[in-house]
């Protein structure tokens, strides 16, 4: 059987489920084009707002990554495989009719790709986030983006951008946009809560189509050397690691939700076996950012070119995948008994040096 990638948010087809989740390698018109000819299924482009000090943080962006012993290791491709990534971040400086302009291009260019190039926006003022959408409608975008979880709300200048916690808030923000606009909206939450799973809900309440979960953790590293923090402050926080929780959160919003709600996973997805994994939790599709900033746009193809080979191996098909784990998934009180098993796990003082 040769697998068949197609996967669909909505009544959006994507190609395959594999997208380039937004970031500062993604700001640049050119790499968004670099992304496109790898083969994703949609790239979104670096967000924008309308505020001004969120666009002065990108002045002060810093990037770091950090090894198992959270030793600061260079950037590139050559960093270990199994690293933190933490990021002081802004958003794009060029205004928003520029940005728009390039969006459209963009997603002019995607179509010949059999792609998408998906805008993004982050809330700061609503009523400005509903205006820069209805804009984005009217230019004839295909879909669009509204981050209302970015990890960085607290540590910004006030009003600079929205993290998110209170379902019933992220319901008005969502209907607001939803209720001016056509396309279909896809939008991103923080991980930053024991209530993923009520945000999700609320955010197709509010008229979402799709749900992105969950962005990255605000997080403080301290340096054993300069007894300060790294890149002195605290960070938007990911890496491989994550991907557990991930997948926890896309299990839990299914269960909740149901099957016919589109998700989409990011946060700790580096390969093609990490989208099958998140699809396994639950996600429809499945972003992949940090990796590719770190490592380069070849990580895309990559992940398309591994997640092909894994499912002709299980002969399975893309959508055949969405939710199969988190199905099977079982609570504590279910689990088979394992009479005294806990005590292979414990150390043995027989074998102890003394």
């Amino acid at each position: 059987m040769t697998p068949n990638l197609e996967t669909r948010i909505g009544a959006l087809r994507l190609k395959n489920p594999v997208i380039a989740g937004p970031a500062e390698h993604l700001a640049d018109p050119d790499n968004v084009r670099r992304a496109l000819r790898t083969g994703v299924g949609a790239v979104v482009i670096k967000s924008t707002n309308e505020s001004e000090a969120a666009r002065e943080q990108l002045e002060g962006a810093e990037y770091a990554v950090f090894d198992a012993q959270w030793r600061a290791v260079p950037w590139g491709p050559d960093a270990p495989a199994a690293v933190t990534m933490a990021t002081r971040s802004g958003l794009v400086r060029i205004p928003f009719d520029q940005w728009l302009e390039q969006a459209v291009t963009l997603d002019r260019e995607a179509r010949r790709e059999d792609a998408y190039a998906i805008p993004s926006i982050i809330v700061a003022d609503l009523d400005r986030a509903v205006e820069m959408a209805r804009r984005v409608d009217q230019a004839g975008l295909r879909a669009l983006e509204l981050n209302i979880g970015t990890p960085y709300a607290s540590e910004a200048k006030k009003g600079a951008v929205t993290t998110e916690f209170d379902p019933a808030r992220a319901t008005a923000m969502v209907a607001a946009v939803a209720s001016a606009v056509k396309l279909p909206l896809f939008v991103k939450l923080s991980g930053q809560s024991e209530r993923v799973p009520d945000l999700v809900q609320a955010s197709f309440a509010g008229g979402g189509t799709a749900v992105i979960m969950a962005g990255r953790l605000l997080g403080l590293i301290p340096d054993v050397e300069t007894l300060e923090p790294a890149l002195g402050t605290s960070l938007g926080i990911g890496g491989f690691w994550n991907l557990p929780l991930t997948c926890h959160w896309l299990a839990l919003s299914r269960a909740k939700m149901g099957p016919d709600k589109p998700l989409i996973g990011i946060n700790g997805a580096q390969s093609g076996l990490d989208v099958a994994r998140m699809m396994l939790a639950g996600a429809h599709a499945v972003e992949i950012a940090s990796a590719a900033m770190l490592r380069g746009f070849h990580v895309l193809s990559d992940a398309v070119a591994e997640l092909e080979g894994y499912l002709g191996r299980k002969q399975m098909h893309a959508r055949d995948l969405i939710g199969r784990a988190a199905d099977a998934r079982r609570s504590f009180a279910n689990m088979p008994r394992l009479q005294d098993n806990w005590k292979r796990y414990v150390p043995s003082q027989n074998k102890e040096a003394v």
